[in-house]
């Protein structure tokens, strides 16, 4: 006989299994006719939402089968080989998923979230569910490394608790760069992790003499370069070009012509259908997000502000996003190679180089030349998180392969020692909780998180109150 939680596990997998495609419209019905929305208001809000899942989805997996071959054969002809195999999202999320700290994240991290609601200490109700598997990941990473599933929940718990701190902090300066986002805010860790990075960056550059005059951002390179300054041209250029590598020498590049062209008008494809699928995001939530404003007016006035967590693909058709990851994608390989001491290989991950500027732009204010050194530094530091946590990310892909062998996005191929994956993998927050674990040892690491995340929950609530 089925004990409880074989049973509440078995049900919250089926949910998860369901993916944000499916999840989310069913989310958005429920909240909305909660809020008191008309039901076929409600569902069509979460419909669209559901839709535009699909459509993102769509989108990323022709850029990574438009991309893969090239850069595979990019890789083969300058013998760029390194140890740490590019999983992608996908392992990532079913490794997280696929854990005990993963079957129980959902559950665990919404009590976490009301009880800091009802103390006072958050104003963000987080309901992106899906990407809760990001808490998850560095939870099995963790219980991997101790070999002790307290210590999972418990790096999975911090995580949530920071980022919903670091939602908060960042909300209004979200929702002033982002006009049509009033009343949301992120509390996707992977994003929020990049936030100090783009206020150090952005103020530094700012003290640089001249620097002003290279504020520049997607309006200003269309009105200054014309088409040549559009998300869509910069796409084909770059397919072209890097079409063009992947071919060893002349001869091949006359036979693969109509291949790279075709290459380019892809990857353009994608720059120039990405913000028509955000689009429906904003639609689907704008009903919602105007129904929660009213019933907190209604119920407490101005005295209290709720936040909507949502999940950052809302966002990720901004010009300057579009461009900068762009931009970031050929940059992102020459690292891997040049940096010493990196082992990871990125190719699948790269589909997820738009999620890096959801946070940044805010505070780089759009700015391209800003946004990309920010990107640049980011990314660098990133590459060596995921190849410092590829063992026990490995270890954990290893589990879950042979629990699912059926689930070939886990799956190591030969000729790699290690899997690892640039989301989540490489955020920083996901690296700092996992370097004080291991290296200050559990307990002490330990100690150090928790006084960190004590103070800025009390912070937190203090500027609430105020």
């Amino acid at each position: 006989m089925e004990s409880i939680f074989d049973v509440i596990e078995s049900f919250f997998a089926y949910i998860i299994a369901l993916g944000a495609a499916v999840m989310m419209p069913i989310i958005f019905t429920i909240l909305g006719t909660c809020l008191g929305i008309k039901f076929s208001k409600a569902l069509k809000s979460g419909l669209l939402v559901g839709v535009g899942f699909v459509g993102l989805g769509v989108i990323t997996g022709l850029l990574t089968s438009s991309l893969g071959p090239a850069l595979s054969k990019v890789l083969e002809i300058y013998n760029l080989d390194l140890n740490v195999f590019d999983m992608g999202w996908p392992a990532a999320a079913s490794v997280a998923y696929n854990t005990t700290v993963g079957a129980f994240i959902i559950p665990v991290c919404l009590a976490v979230n009301l009880l800091l609601i009802l103390l006072g200490c958050t104003r963000t109700v987080n309901i992106d569910l899906w990407n809760y598997w990001h808490f998850a990941f560095i939870g099995a990473v963790i219980f991997f490394l101790t070999d002790n599933i307290f210590w999972g929940f418990f790096a999975a718990i911090i995580c949530y608790i920071i980022t919903l701190v670091l939602a908060d902090m960042t909300a209004k300066k979200f929702q002033s760069f982002y006009p049509d986002m009033k009343g949301i805010s992120i509390p996707q860790p992977f994003c929020q992790g990049f936030t100090p990075f783009a206020i150090l960056i952005s103020k530094g550059l700012d003290l640089i003499p001249g620097f002003d005059k290279l504020d520049i951002d997607a309006e200003g390179m269309k009105k200054k370069f014309g088409l040549f300054g559009e998300p869509l041209f910069l796409g084909i250029v770059i397919g072209i070009a890097i079409g063009c590598f992947a071919c060893k020498d002349w001869q091949e590049f006359v036979d693969h012509i109509p291949g790279t062209l075709l290459l380019g008008v892809q990857m353009g494809a994608v720059m120039e259908l990405i913000p028509r699928i955000t689009a429906l995001f904003i639609e689907g939530l704008k009903p919602i997000s105007e129904a929660t404003r009213e019933l907190i007016a209604k119920k407490f006035g101005d005295k209290k502000e709720f936040y909507i967590g949502m999940s950052p693909a809302l966002v990720i058709g901004h010009p300057t996003t579009l461009i900068v990851s762009l931009l970031l994608i050929p940059v992102t390989l020459i690292l891997a190679v040049i940096l010493p001491g990196n082992q990871f290989l990125p190719l699948a991950s790269l589909a997820g180089m738009f999620y890096v500027f959801v946070m940044v732009l805010p505070y780089t204010k759009g700015n391209v030349v800003k946004s990309f050194i920010v990107g640049l530094v980011v990314v660098s530091a990133g590459l060596y998180f995921v190849t410092l946590m590829s063992d026990n990310f490995t270890a954990a892909a290893h589990m879950v392969s042979a629990a699912h062998p059926e689930d070939k996005a886990v799956q190591i191929p030969e000729g790699f020692n290690a899997g690892g994956s640039l989301d989540f993998a490489s955020s920083p927050i996901a690296f700092a909780i996992y370097a004080c674990i291991k290296y200050l040892t559990t307990w002490v690491g330990a100690g150090v998180l928790t006084a960190i995340t004590v103070a800025l929950v009390i912070w937190n609530r203090i500027q609430i109150k105020k």
